[in-house]
């Protein structure tokens, strides 16, 4: 039963790749879980390009996020200190021992080479005061109480934000050739040599104060820091961020755009030209639903936008920009994947890679030569070299291969008609032979979010254990056009449970190995949601996983840290129309056998989420179980500590069979 679940070791994601100016080789990292060290484990390689040798660049336990300096002869990357803190590292590009750059308190979270090499920018957290182990032996609940007077103070995976804001500073680029620093030896004498160790380059922060940024990218000329500004708020809730650039000299800094847009990447043209993905937040400036993020260039110090946000959705996580030519690289989800789109400045779109292949990781370009990190359904990750129009395609590595070997499924992809002829988009993963199989549906987080074609260690480790697995994009689903994302504004728990329901009966009805008398379903954070509440309205199942849920809209104002404007725009402010999308408010429907999992740290949809609704199931007499993982959070099903990911899978099969036995 847990033989599936160590597999996860073999899934091997891949990032955002670095192409060297001249397009002779391209540097990435790859990532995987490992079960015995308990961690997502990592290094950097380098393969030649076009299609030439594969090596691994460094042997670091977790390094991460390579950036070619302009001239393709150095490395910087990052890499975890002995706290777990990513630090600022260089390395040449034809390998080296790796330099330390930074000793950030809390560690560096992004960095961009200046145009001339010589210098690197980043962002970092910035302690207050006696916070954060900033005090040796002062432990946190001994540290002073934090005065809130702000509507945000928390988010999800960092904790509190308030009193670490994130900073920008420069660091000259060491020298890799120039003789090593060494630590003195103790000295008896006060002229003689000191015992602490000598400075490495010095670290000027350019910023302070209450405020966090986000990013950095140089302008062409290398004299301002562009980054994004992240002010909280004193009473109501904006999603407009302004963007500044900031002399490197000190100098001071300026606006370059005025709080106008939602800003989520910025880059800057070899012309100068700088571009953003970014959405338009509104007149309240926390219209978020189905943002519809754009590529917008700046011209005159205003934003002129380039794709159409109705259709073309660059808002997949990680999504960026990167300059071709006088072009743009852009990724765009739709109907399960993410594809590579080539923008000019004039608003013309051509899409250069589709198929089954999601371009979600990251592309780089040196010419007309572009390199692209993709998931496929065969694989985590992989690195594919494509030409400038991308008609000739050649995958470069062969990671998949891991997972190939332990054995995996090919999901089929249906459509099927809603009762009011809505179509829904979907899969359908068997196990092998004539069944009839148990089935499951399961449900994705968002809800503006989507399903897609990659290889997926959830449907794989069910397949595997007898069950049919069945799984759609509702109304609510990013990938299909705006429309199809805001259709449930105000109305959650209506078009999407018809959906999701008609997507299980049509995937019975086209498949006679499906038993659709035998069916279970399992959501996490939107899809617990939607769990949630088809339990209440649905009692066909034989059993419900309910993972990291948005389930009480009405007390997730106040603890979530999206809690100032999620609710707000999806299901509203009026009591009742809470009321009438709530899962809580319906609890006492249930009777369907649920197993209720959190994360101890979760601060999307906090831990109270789950313990109110289990705690109400039971006072119901409904059969429930609560099962809490210990130092994760809303992240745990993709980048938790793997020892927990495989614990959590042997519960979930353990549940099911109990209650959906195979």
């Amino acid at each position: 039963m847990t033989v599936r679940a160590h597999d996860i070791e073999a899934l091997i994601s891949v990032g955002r790749p670095a192409v060297a100016p001249d397009g002779s080789f391209a540097v990435f990292a790859t990532s995987r879980p490992d079960i015995a060290a308990n961690r997502n484990v990592g290094q950097l390689w380098r393969v030649a390009l076009p299609g030439g040798s594969l090596e691994r660049l460094t042997r670091g336990t977790a390094d991460t996020s390579p950036r070619l300096s302009p001239d393709g002869s150095v490395v910087a990357f990052l890499r975890a200190d002995d706290r777990g803190r990513a630090q600022l590292h260089v390395i040449k590009a034809t390998g080296s021992e790796a330099l330390r750059v930074t000793d950030a308190p809390l560690g560096v979270s992004s960095f961009a080479w200046d145009p001339s090499g010589r210098r690197l920018a980043f962002t970092a957290r910035v302690p207050e005061a006696g916070r954060y182990g900033s005090v040796d032996g002062l432990a946190p609940e001994a540290e002073a109480p934090r005065r809130i007077t702000g509507i945000r103070w928390h988010s999800n995976g960092v904790g509190y934000t308030l009193d670490r804001p994130a900073q920008v500073f420069v660091v000259d680029a060491p020298d890799l050739d120039a003789e090593p620093v060494y630590d003195a030896a103790p000295a008896l004498s006060e002229d003689s040599a000191s015992s602490e160790s000598a400075p490495a380059n010095e670290v000027v922060q350019l910023t302070d104060g209450p405020h966090s940024h986000d990013g950095v990218v140089f302008t062409r000329d290398g004299d301002e820091v562009l980054t994004v500004v992240d002010t909280i708020e004193a009473d109501q809730r904006d999603l407009r961020t302004p963007l500044v650039g900031i002399r490197v000299d000190g100098s001071g800094s300026r606006e370059v755009l005025p709080a106008v847009l939602s800003i989520n990447d910025v880059s800057v043209a070899p012309d100068g030209l700088i571009a953003l993905l970014a959405s338009d937040p509104g007149a309240t400036g926390v219209d978020f639903v189905a943002p519809g993020v754009a590529l917008w260039v700046i011209e005159n110090g205003e934003p002129r936008r380039l794709t159409d946000e109705e259709t073309v959705d660059l808002g997949e996580v990680g999504s960026h920009i990167t300059p071709i030519g006088d072009d743009f690289l852009v990724q765009n989800r739709t109907r399960g994947e993410v594809e590579l789109l080539r923008v000019t400045r004039t608003g013309e779109v051509t899409r250069l890679r589709g198929g089954l292949e999601v371009i979600g990781h990251g592309a780089d370009a040196a010419g007309e030569r572009i390199v692209c990190a993709v998931a496929t359904s065969r694989s985590a990750g992989e690195i594919l070299l494509l030409d400038s129009d991308g008609v000739d395609a050649r995958l470069l590595t062969a990671f998949g291969d891991a997972a190939d070997a332990r054995g995996f499924v090919l999901p089929r992809a249906i459509e099927v008609s809603g009762p009011d002829g809505y179509p829904v988009h979907g899969w359908i993963a068997t196990p092998a032979g004539d069944g009839p199989f148990p089935v499951l549906l399961q449900i994705h987080g968002g809800p503006y979010a989507s399903y897609g074609v990659h290889l997926f260690d959830e449907t794989q480790v069910l397949v595997d254990a007898g069950y049919a697995v069945v799984y759609c994009n509702p109304r609510g689903s990013a990938g299909y056009g705006r429309a199809h994302g805001r259709s449930i504004r105000g109305r959650m728990g209506t078009d999407d449970l018809v959906d999701v329901l008609a997507f299980l009966d049509g995937a019975v009805a086209t498949d006679s190995r499906l038993d659709g008398d035998r069916v279970g379903i399992m959501g996490g954070s939107y899809g617990g949601y939607l769990t949630a509440w088809t339990i209440a309205h649905d009692h066909r199942f034989a059993g419900a996983i309910v993972e990291r849920g948005f389930l009480d809209p009405a007390t997730f104002q106040g603890t979530s840290d999206i809690g100032s404007f999620f609710g707000d725009e999806y299901v509203g402010t009026d009591p009742e129309a809470i009321e009438r999308q709530s899962p809580m408010a319906v609890v006492d429907r249930v009777t369907t056998p649920t197993l209720v999992i959190h994360s101890e740290l979760d601060f999307r949809c906090p831990l109270e989420q789950a313990t109110r609704y289990y705690s109400a199931l039971r006072r119901k007499g409904t059969t429930a179980e609560l099962l809490v993982f210990p130092g994760e959070d809303h992240e745990l099903t993709r980048s938790g500590r793997p020892r927990h990911r495989v614990e959590r899978f042997e519960a979930i099969l353990e549940w099911w069979s109990r209650y959906l036995p195979v």
